[in-house]
């Protein structure tokens, strides 16, 4: 039976790594990586790297390009679902024509399979097709959330409240559904009107040497959010960040 191992490999520092993860990559036969374009070429980078200071040979890496999601059409949802499935056609290809039986292939996956990553849906949608056989190991990883947290130096959770983690087009669409609120990818700053009931912990790229962290009042520091995060994207080409709202207890 082939083997697929989905591997969170943390927010960008290479340090992020856990031993599960190390263990993981060093019984891996075949790695598999969607290339983003050379704008995103860190992505990958961080990949190669990984790979070549934590396996052991002999071991291939593949890679195709990632399918273009249409980013015009207003149907979110389904514009979501048809990538994700074009998606799921490269990966069920991988595992196919890439992988032998008995062989292990892995997928890396930036911070934590579980969190904001539609590794394992893809995944799934593969095994349910039913063309290739496989059985499949999900290792965690550092997630965003947590890396950020930690670079902040807060908790994410206060006594007898809730986390409602989202994104910033529903955060945009209707407001903060609870005391602390973690977002991710906000390309608009949804946070900019909210007003002084809110702190904002912000941060991008968070565990890459192009780190970007900001905290304080929503209403002091969103202009300042907002040209970084500007000035970052318009440097690299591509921006990964995240936040946490908490309201100021009164």
């Amino acid at each position: 039976m082939k083997r697929i191992l989905i591997i969170g490999i943390g927010a960008g520092d290479p340090d992020h790594l856990t031993l599960q993860a190390v263990k993981a990559i060093a019984r891996t036969d075949v790695f598999f990586v969607l290339d983003k374009g050379e704008a995103k070429h860190d992505l990958v980078q961080l990949r190669h790297d990984l790979v070549d200071a934590h396996a052991r040979p002999p071991y291939r890496i593949v890679e195709a390009g990632d399918p273009e999601r249409d980013r015009t059409t207003p149907d979110y949802a389904p514009a979501v679902e048809d990538w994700r499935s074009r998606r799921a056609d490269v990966c069920e290809r991988f595992i196919r024509d890439e992988l032998a039986e008995g062989q292990t292939g892995a997928f890396l996956v930036w911070g934590d399979p579980g969190l904001y990553d539609s590794t394992l849906a893809i995944v799934e949608e593969i095994r349910q097709r039913g063309s290739v056989h496989f059985e499949h190991e999900v290792i965690p990883g550092v997630s965003s959330v947590s890396a950020l947290t930690a670079r902040h130096r807060v908790g994410l959770t206060r006594v007898a409240r809730p986390v409602h983690v989202t994104t910033g087009r529903r955060l945009a669409e209707e407001g903060p559904s609870a005391d602390d609120v973690v977002v991710m990818l906000d390309a608009h700053c949804a946070f900019a009107d909210l007003g002084a009931d809110f702190d904002i912990y912000w941060g991008a790229y968070v565990g890459t040497p192009d780190e970007i962290l900001v905290a304080g009042p929503v209403p002091e520091v969103a202009d300042r959010i907002r040209e970084l995060r500007a000035e970052a994207r318009a440097r690299k080409g591509w921006i990964m960040d995240t936040y946490l709202l908490r309201r100021v207890s009164r």
